[in-house]
């Protein structure tokens, strides 16, 4: 394998999954805070609230990163650590915590790459009705500019939300993330759009604040995936992946991508449930506000659905094999989601792709030699990363690629069973092990590939 001189090398991670110190520093609740002190909300009655303790651990993380060789690191800002409240006074601990990653990023020739929104969303804020209240987007665009201002000097890369799709759906419409509430169809379509409102907002603050930026979002993706590879299922899983369900709309990658990517919706019958609840003039919204010149696509990518065609030629979903590989979390192993996701993005959006999380979750232990052996990760990064090359050798733009995840962590809902990291983290301790897929990975890099 060989990708571009200039590609991105990374690990990713999300605030509320490591960081820990929940009542830190005079941070504010979020959300995932209040959520995880619910009876059954999550695994085992497990919470962030200590984490893998990154809060306390920074400069030894720092140090792994450095070690492992990547050339940019993807962390998110907690919201609530920034601005307690969501709003109004800035926590000047907050931001020392972030500097203090920042500089040691740059010390070390690491690149930040920042998130502005993985998920923990302010409780205050979330009290008076979340992304539902029309003020929600003005809330976003004051919480961008404080990040603009206090980082924008030497944070040059920026992702806007990650996966609306997951943080919507489960957390506004299954209920199983939080803030684990359960939408009508209207509610769920004026928050949603609130959210496309307060990217288009928080982009153009960054433009205006931060000198030679790079913007960003990061979408959660499930493309479809032609089984036989003829030209007639490629363009059928194509426009497939792109279409609008009515049922399962707040999912699927045309609803949050076409209008940040393309400036609008693509007409079509199964817009029109949801039509109605949208501003009346929500097409120019869409024109003025979200549309907003972005500098790359992220795609989250750990899977994909196959298909092929029926005796008719119309489009026939074929499941996944009892007996087929999953990972812990029994999720499919698809590794041509790595080769038909980005070229699919790419032809629709044609902006640069960095695949901003791949991974694998294992339940890793600890073997008796005091070492992490998980050589299905490593061969799962390698399957995904040819594939990733492939996509690139056949046309796409792939400028990156970030491992998901540096560390072990807080896996929403599912606790801290499953584990996702290069680094095994000994959740009694906060003890750091490099697993066999960290030097692997630290190979990769060194040869491009």
């Amino acid at each position: 394998m060989s990708f571009k001189k200039d590609m991105l090398w990374g690990a990713a991670t999300a605030a509320y999954q490591i960081e820990g110190g929940f009542e830190e520093d005079d941070k504010g609740k979020s959300v995932w805070d209040v959520f995880c002190e619910r009876k059954g909300a999550v695994k085992n009655g497990d919470t962030g609230n200590t984490a893998c303790d990154h809060y306390h651990l920074l400069n030894e993380d720092i140090r792994l990163l450095k070690e492992l060789g990547v050339n940019t690191y993807r962390f998110s800002f907690s919201w609530p650590r920034i601005i307690p409240d969501g709003t109004g006074k800035v926590n000047q601990k907050g931001i020392d915590f972030y500097n203090k990653l920042i500089d040691g990023l740059l010390e070390n020739g690491i690149t930040p790459f920042a998130t502005l929104f993985h998920w923990d969303f302010p409780y205050e804020l979330d009290k008076k009705g979340g992304w539902l209240n029309p003020k929600s987007p003005q809330w976003f665009e004051n919480y961008a500019k404080v990040i603009a201002d206090n980082f924008g000097d030497r944070v040059k890369m920026f992702a806007t939300f990650n996966e609306p799709q997951v943080f919507m759906g489960h957390g506004h419409f299954t209920g199983l993330h939080a803030p684990g509430k359960k939408y009508s169809l209207r509610e769920l379509t004026e928050a949603a759009f609130n959210v496309l409102l307060s990217h288009g907002k928080a982009v153009k603050i960054l433009r205006e604040n931060v000198s030679d930026c790079k913007i960003g979002y990061v979408s959660a993706t499930s493309f479809q995936l032609p089984l036989n590879n003829t030209e007639k299922e490629i363009e059928t899983a194509y426009n497939k992946s792109f279409g609008l369900n009515p049922e399962y709309w707040v999912w699927h990658a045309a609803f949050w991508c076409d209008p940040v990517f393309k400036g609008g919706f693509e007409k079509c019958e199964n817009l029109k449930q949801i039509e109605k609840y949208l501003p009346s003039d929500y097409e120019e919204k869409i024109k003025t506000e979200i549309y907003q010149p972005l500098d790359f696509c992220g795609l989250n990518i750990y899977n994909g659905n196959r298909m092929t065609l029926d005796e008719n030629g119309d489009f026939k979903a074929v499941s996944y094999g009892s007996n087929e590989p999953r990972n812990s979390l029994g999720w499919p192993i698809t590794p041509e989601a790595m080769y038909y996701g980005p070229m699919f993005a790419y032809r629709r959006y044609g902006l640069p792709i960095i695949i901003c999380e791949n991974g694998f979750a294992l339940n890793d232990t600890v073997s008796s030699d005091g070492l992490v052996h998980d050589p299905l990760r490593t061969e799962f990064m390698k399957r995904y990363l040819s594939q990733l090359e492939k996509a690139q050798n056949d046309g796409a733009d792939i400028k990156g690629y970030f491992a998901w995840s540096f560390m072990d962590n807080f896996e929403w809902a599912e606790g801290y069973e499953p584990r996702f990291g290069l680094v095994y983290v000994d959740y009694n301790t906060k003890k750091r092990i490099k697993k066999d897929s960290f030097f692997e990975y630290k190979k990769i890099i060194e040869n491009n590939g």
